[in-house]
Order: structure tokens, then sequence, then C-alpha cells
């Protein structure tokens, strides 16, 4: 049974689900020593937990992609599989872009992935991928793909803003870059100014995109942004920003530091939020590098309204709550 609001999977940050036409959900995230790219997959969603997990590509010994390997996502876009994550150089350690990998068959988890190397921007973005970016993701809207990721700007303490392009290709787009969030408020604002970890969910006409803000300690928290599903997605007015975080620390029910999710659906077709937290306030060392981040789940409700409801009430199954 299922269990909400509790690590699903331990140590397993910025989580990705997708349930395939295949039958399968496939599993992937940023693991503990940020080395490489993990795949699972399983008939069910909670079978996810105990799925054997396994390398599909590895981090170079040296040069771009060698060191920080963060934030994989898995999509099937263009007629294939390909996976997005980003990755930095040994010798320039927050050099960081997105990546692309594309599968060289039709079963993401049994063949050979291959590299199509950075994203590109169109020729006409002289900006796009050009400083500290990573955590990108895709989406289809109306026949058109989309790519929305975060990007550093600025010199000295940077600002970490969410910027919006169409694709031409599944390593390059079709648009210039269109600032779609900046961090406005201070609990964006917590340690780093961040807006991060982008993901879309998609419902009754609106489109949902909620994302990371401030540190990655307890402070790190969700925010969101919606649009009408026929507006012009490129143009910064068709989004609203919601004034307040929709997920964030809970030390009632022991969950720190809730964010970079992103959505799948159970078996019985409820929306499902997948994201990382903490289980303890207190962090030993940086939190970057501490592995207590655990993937969990979360049933999302909606309002009157139609609004998504983020709630850390839920716990449901008959786990109990583990202290790690």
């Amino acid at each position: 049974m299922l269990t909400y609001n509790q690590p699903f999977i331990f140590q397993r940050a910025d989580p990705y689900v997708v349930k395939a036409d295949d039958g399968y959900y496939y599993f992937t995230a940023s693991v503990p020593a940020y080395d490489g790219i993990i795949l699972r997959r399983s008939r069910t969603l909670e079978g996810l937990t105990g799925a054997q997990e396994i390398y599909v590509w590895h981090r170079h010994a040296s040069g771009p992609q060698s060191i920080h390997i963060w934030a994989p996502e898995l999509h099937k876009l263009f007629g294939g599989w390909y996976i997005y994550y980003a990755a930095g150089d040994k010798d320039d350690i927050w050099n960081i872009r997105p990546y692309v990998l594309r599968c060289r068959g039709e079963n993401p988890y049994e063949d050979t992935w291959e590299e199509l190397g950075p994203m590109k921007a169109c020729e006409e973005d002289e900006f796009s991928f050009t400083q500290f970016s990573l955590d990108a993701t895709v989406f289809e809207n109306n026949g058109k793909q989309y790519m929305v990721w975060a990007e550093k700007v600025g010199s000295g303490r940077q600002i970490s803003n969410l910027y919006i392009a169409k694709m031409a290709a599944p390593d390059r787009l079709a648009t210039r870059q269109v600032l779609l969030s900046t961090p406005d408020y201070e609990w964006e604002r917590h340690g780093f100014w961040v807006n991060e970890g982008p993901s879309v969910l998609k419902h009754e006409g609106r489109i949902y995109l909620t994302y990371s803000a401030s540190d990655t300690g307890p402070a790190y928290c969700v925010g969101m942004l919606s649009a009408d599903e026929k507006s012009n997605l490129l143009d910064p007015g068709s989004w609203k920003k919601n004034r307040e975080p929709v997920l964030a620390s809970c030390p009632k029910y022991s969950i720190f530091g809730p964010g970079h999710d992103c959505f799948t659906e159970d078996e019985r077709g409820n929306t499902i939020l997948v994201y990382h937290a903490r289980t303890k306030p207190e962090i030993e060392g940086d939190p970057l590098y501490n592995p207590n981040r655990h993937t969990m789940l979360m049933k999302v409700r909606w309002d009157e309204k139609g609004e998504p409801v983020f709630s850390l009430d839920e716990k449901e199954g008959n786990g109990k709550k583990p202290d790690v």
C-alpha cells in the first residue's frame, strides 16, 4: 500500500517518475555521489520502492560532464526517449549546463543510451545556457514542445530565474528564452535568490508550473505559476504567480525542505506529487552534499475552483514513519 508524505525511496533527491505507455513506471533521480544517471522500473507505483536500480550512464573522467550530475528527467518526445540532466566540469565545478541523452531503442531500461551533448539555443538567442543553468523540463501543449529551465544571471551573487522557450528538436530550442519567473518574495530568497526545479501539471484547461525556491536546507519550498492552456505561453503576462509557497517545511510532520517535484498518476488515475524532503531540520555538513533528501509521494487534491491542493496531512497506508 502506498504511503504519503514519508520516505518512499531513501536518499534519492530531485525525483522524476513517468508512467509510460508500455505499462511501466520509470523512476530516476540524483544519487548522493552525483556520479551518473540511474533508472528503475515497476509495473506499479508502489513497486518502485524495491525495484532494481541500474546505471544507464556514468559521468566522464574529466572535462565537461565529469562532476555534479544532477536532476535527470526521462521524457518521451519527438518519437523517442530522452533524458535531460545537468552536469559540471571537475576543473570548473560550477560550470553547470543541461545535457541530453537519447535512447537508441524503444526500451529505456534495457536499451543503450547515447549522448547528444549540451542543450543548444536557437541562432537568435545569445543568452540561453551561457551561464550556470540546470533543471530543464519539457512539456507538450497544443502540439508544440516547450522547455523550462533555471539559469543564473548577474555578476557576483547571482540570481536563479526560470526561463521558457519552444523546442525545435530534443536538443535545440526554436525560440529565444523568455523570463518566466524571478525570486520576487522573501520565501524565495533564503540563503540564495532561487527559482529552480520546474515541473508541469495540466488539469481542466489550465497549466500549473511548480518550482523550488531558496537554498536547499529547511527553507527550500515549492512555489507555483499557472496559465490557460490556450494562452500564449511565451508571453509572461499569460502566467499568474502565487504570492505564497504551495508547499513548505512542516515540523509537525517532520518534513523539511520539500521541493524539486514532478507529477505522475497512480493506478487509479489520481494525480500524485513526487518530491524530495528531509526528515530532520539539522543538516550535517553542506546541505548540497548531505545525502538525506528522500523521495516522497503526495496525493494531489483539487479545490472548488479546480486548483491543486498540496497537503501534508494525508499519510494513508500501513507504513510507520522511520527516524532517518
